[in-house]
């Protein structure tokens, strides 16, 4: 098997682990110092970080990841395209309150991939359109 075929399996289990909500085994697919490039945010570095990050995440939001593409360039590098479809159930610090509001956004990511572990995640989504479509949401 090629190693890009490796990267790009080794990411689309990733994203199988993330859709399952099996933050075990999705964090046992990252190298122990892996670097976590938050949407619009800070890098935090490591695996323990990463899986505090999920949990806050486990707790705020309901999301299931659709229409996965992931392509590879054989050399260690990954990205990844999807559309996020989710429920905003609990207020996430420093965002407007939560009330159950649905979400539908496309997204994507940026791997880098050394030793059959993921040692880098670059998330992108479009923080706009995810607050318009909260804020817009009717209120219970």
């Amino acid at each position: 098997m090629q190693p890009s075929t490796d990267d790009v399996t080794l990411v689309r289990r990733y994203y199988e682990r993330f859709n399952a909500g099996d933050w075990d085994e999705m964090c046992a697919l990252l190298a122990e110092d892996v670097q976590h490039d938050l949407n619009q945010g800070p890098r935090e570095i490591g695996r323990v970080k990463f899986r505090v990050f999920l949990d806050r995440m486990a707790r705020s939001y309901q999301e299931q990841l659709h229409d996965v593409v992931v392509m590879g360039n054989g050399a260690g590098r990954v990205a990844a395209e999807y559309v996020v479809v989710g429920a905003y159930l609990s207020d996430d610090p420093g965002l407007p309150p939560a009330s159950g509001q649905r979400y539908r956004i496309p997204g994507g990511a940026f791997f880098s991939v050394e030793g059959g572990k993921i040692t880098r995640v670059t998330n992108y989504y479009n923080l706009e359109d995810w607050l318009a479509q909260v804020r817009s949401w009717p209120t219970p």
